[in-house]
C-alpha cells in the first residue's frame, strides 16, 4: 500500500466521492495551539486529530514523552474521527509530514491498512489551489476495530542491540544527536552506535518527501543496505514515524523505538554518546 498521497489524487478522491477519513495533526513542540489553527482553516472535512491526548499516551520517565497510546483510547478516537473498517485514512499536517507520519504509523500498528500522508500538506493543497474551510468537523460515528502489534516495535534493549547489530537511525537534528543541546530531555547526547538522520532530509524544500531513488541514496549513505535490520528512534517517537516513512517510500522495512530518547535519557543507567 502507497505511504504518500499528493494533491491531485486526493482532489479527484474528494471530488469523485469516495469515502476517505481526513486527518489534521497539526501539531508542533513548543505550541500547544495545533487545535487553534485547525479551526482557523483546514482541508475541507477534516477532523482534527489531537497527537497530545489521541495520538500518545501520558508521558512519564519510564515510558517516554509520547508512548503508545492504549489501543482503547486510539480505537475511541479513531471513531470519533468517523473511521470505519476498510477505509482511507490521509493524515496532513503544516510541518512536512513531522507530525502527521505519528498517526500514519500508529493506525499501521494498530492494523489499519490503508492510511496515508498527503505528500507536502497543507501548504501543498492551498498552493495547489485546493479551498479550505473553518470551524469544527463532527462526523457520524466510526465502527473500526483497532488491533495493536501490526507493525514492530523496539525496546530500549532492542534498540541498543541494533545499534550493533543493524543500522540505528537517530532522526532528531544534529546538534541534539551530537549533545551540543537538549532542550527538553534529561540528559543530551544519543544512543551509543546510532547514526545521525535527521527527519529534515527525508523531504525538499517545500516539505515534499524525496524521491525513492533519493531516498535510497540517502539512506544507502548511512549503512542501510538492506541487510541489516533498520531502527530508528528521535526525542519521543514521533519525528522518527516520519522517517519510517520515508524508509518504506525508499521500499526498507524499518522498525520505530517509540520510547526514543526521552525514555533512554530518563534512565540513569543507559549509557550515552557524544560527538558526531
Amino acid at each position: 500500500m502507497s505511504v504518500l498521497i499528493d494533491t491531485d489524487s486526493l482532489g479527484r478522491r474528494l471530488a469523485a466521492g469516495e469515502r476517505t477519513v481526513l486527518l489534521d495533526v497539526r501539531w508542533k513542540l513548543g505550541d500547544p495551539h495545533g487545535h487553534d489553527h485547525y479551526l482557523a482553516g483546514h482541508l475541507p472535512g477534516a477532523v482534527y486529530a489531537d497527537l497530545e491526548t489521541e495520538l500518545a499516551g501520558p508521558p512519564s520517565p519510564a515510558q517516554g514523552r509520547h508512548p503508545l497510546p492504549d489501543v482503547g483510547v486510539l480505537q475511541a478516537a479513531a471513531r470519533r474521527w468517523g473511521v470505519r473498517d476498510g477505509e482511507t485514512v490521509v493524515a496532513y499536517d503544516h510541518l512536512g509530514g513531522t507530525s502527521a507520519a505519528r498517526a500514519w504509523w500508529l493506525l499501521r500498528w494498530a492494523g489499519l491498512a490503508d492510511v496515508r500522508l498527503l505528500d507536502g500538506g497543507l501548504s501543498a493543497w492551498t498552493a495547489a489551489g485546493g479551498a479550505l474551510e473553518s470551524g469544527e468537523v463532527t462526523p457520524p460515528e466510526g465502527d473500526v476495530t483497532l488491533r495493536p502489534g501490526a507493525l514492530p516495535t523496539l525496546s530500549a534493549d532492542d534498540a541498543a542491540g541494533l545499534a550493533t547489530d543493524g543500522v540505528l537511525l537517530d532522526a532528531r537534528a544534529g546538534e541534539r544527536f551530537r549533545g551540543e543541546t537538549e532542550p527538553v530531555d534529561p540528559r543530551a547526547g544519543h544512543i551509543p552506535g546510532a547514526l545521525s538522520a535527521p527527519t529534515t532530509g527525508n523531504v525538499d524544500a517545500a516539505g515534499r518527501f524525496l524521491s525513492p531513488d533519493e531516498l535510497r541514496a540517502r539512506f544507502a549513505s548511512l549503512g542501510v543496505d538492506g541487510r541489516r535490520p533498520v531502527g530508528v528512534y528521535c526525542g519521543s517517537g514521533v519525528t522518527a514515524a516520519h522517517e519510517v516513512a520515508a524508509l518504506a517510500v525508499a521500499g526498507i522495512d524499518a522498525t520505530l523505538y517509540p520510547g526514543s530518547w526521552s525514555q533512554w535519557s530518563s534512565d540513569p543507567e543507559r549509557p550515552i554518546a557524544t560527538g558526531p
